[in-house]
């Protein structure tokens, strides 16, 4: 059974920082695309960044490109997302997601972990 779960949001003011993790497990890490997604209330679900993307190694969103950096620790099956220079607009639930040929957009991913919330404060 595949299994995602996200940690490390809370709340932070603008300017700060804060590190996302991602455990995966019930699939073979290194076969598999994760994404992360972020979704404000009343906003569609955004694409933020993947790794072992379908269209390339790493890919960002415009919007967080230069200020989010994604990694992975494939002993660990475990995607970090470090967030710095946090705005008050990447306020949102965070979601990481997994599939076998995935890219930015949410509908390319069936699995999805619960989501966890990064606050940021102006």
């Amino acid at each position: 059974e595949v299994q995602l779960v996200e940690s490390g949001g809370g709340l932070v003011q603008a300017g700060g920082s804060l590190r996302l993790s991602c455990a995966a497990s019930g699939f073979t890490f290194d076969d598999y695309a994760i994404g992360w997604f972020r979704q404000a209330p009343g906003k569609e679900r955004e694409g933020v960044s993947c790794i072992n993307c379908a269209y390339g190694t790493i890919l960002y969103g415009d919007s967080v490109k230069g200020r989010f950096i994604i990694s992975s620790d494939n002993a660990k099956n475990t995607v970090y997302l470090q967030m710095n220079s946090l705005k008050p607009e990447d306020t949102a639930v965070y979601y990481c997601a997994a599939d076998e040929a995935g890219g930015l957009e949410f509908d390319e991913y069936a699995y999805w972990g619960p989501g966890t919330q990064v606050t940021v404060s102006s």
